[in-house]
């Protein structure tokens, strides 16, 4: 796992070039004579690519504070922090370095992100027609134990075995699929703690889509009575540790989480982010002095833009 850079945070050290490089103070020397100046450093920066990128950053990150600053607290933004800290324990200065990025510029990145998930709140509110969607994909977290048998016709006799075993054994059906597992899964990651498997929910990219499933369809202490196919992995079998209760309609905390799944989908889709910075840099109204650089924002105010949908931010962290 890498932390993935926030375009619109990680410029911060590049925006301190175009904030200072407005005078005739020098900033270098060539064998003690030729003097490169401020406003010579500038001129050379602000006709690059990247040069524009960092005014169309700089614009972008202050009108997003402007607008939903108050919002976004230190708190918060270390409270996020701190659990990447502790999700990558002492491999997080290594994942920072690996991923190019410094402690300093993940926070800004975090906080980056905060801003434009109330930005999408806002310019993108949620449908009741998009949260009765989301309902019908929905599914609560569960927790599942889980045995992995080998892809050919061996592992998938076999997983009927396990599967006949289950159906034979008399008393605690849990109990015994935990001994199962760590008898026959292929699994080292999960065979000797009985199959556990971490709790996912609807949302889960990282889950094989045959698994996700084939879980969701169980209800607590049943298991799959059939091997589970998946191309990539083999053949499961799947048991159902925990409850596994869908509500019938949408209760207040329901919403809240299905507008929390939908604000997040579309943070992930560019397309969507880019007409959201659009709105954003419209309500702005920014005023660029310098001719060289009128059109610096085009690339985000023109529809459907590819260009903008490449500069578009990612989320700070991924799995």
């Amino acid at each position: 796992m890498k932390f993935k850079k926030a375009v619109l945070g990680v410029a911060a050290v590049a925006t301190a070039m175009l904030l200072a490089a407005c005078g005739d103070k020098t900033i270098a020397t060539i064998n003690g004579g030729q003097k490169i100046t401020e406003s010579e450093y500038y001129s050379s920066l602000k006709a690059t690519a990247s040069g524009k990128q960092v005014l169309s950053t700089m614009i972008i990150n202050n009108a997003l504070d402007a607008q939903f600053g108050k919002k976004v607290s230190a708190k918060d933004v270390n409270a996020e922090f701190n659990t990447y800290k502790k999700q990558y324990g002492s491999q997080f200065s290594q994942q920072l370095a690996a991923s190019g990025l410094t402690a300093a510029s993940l926070k800004e990145n975090i906080r980056t992100q905060k801003l434009l998930n109330f930005a999408m709140q806002s310019y993108s509110p949620v449908t009741k027609s998009q949260l009765d969607k989301q309902f019908k994909a929905y599914q609560p977290k569960v927790t599942v134990r889980y045995i992995l048998l080998k892809n050919n016709d061996d592992g998938k006799k076999q997983a009927g075995q396990v599967v006949s075993d289950l159906n034979n054994a008399k008393g605690d059906k849990e109990a015994e699929f935990i001994k199962l597992a760590k008898k026959f899964s292929t699994d080292p990651s999960t065979a000797n703690n009985g199959g556990l498997y971490t709790p996912f929910d609807n949302t889960d990219t990282n889950t094989d889509p045959a698994f996700k499933a084939a879980a969701f369809k169980l209800k607590k202490g049943e298991y799959t009575t059939e091997p589970v196919f998946s191309k990539q992995f083999g053949y499961f079998v799947i048991y159902m540790k925990s409850d596994n209760n869908k509500p019938e309609k949408i209760t207040p905390a329901i919403k809240k989480t299905l507008e929390k799944q939908i604000t997040t989908a579309n943070l992930n889709d560019q397309t969507k982010v880019s007409a959201v910075i659009k709105k954003v840099i419209k309500k702005a109204d920014p005023q660029i002095k310098d001719n060289d650089l009128k059109n610096v924002l085009q690339a985000y105010l023109q529809p459907n833009s590819a260009a903008a949908q490449q500069q578009a931010p990612a989320n700070p962290a991924g799995n």
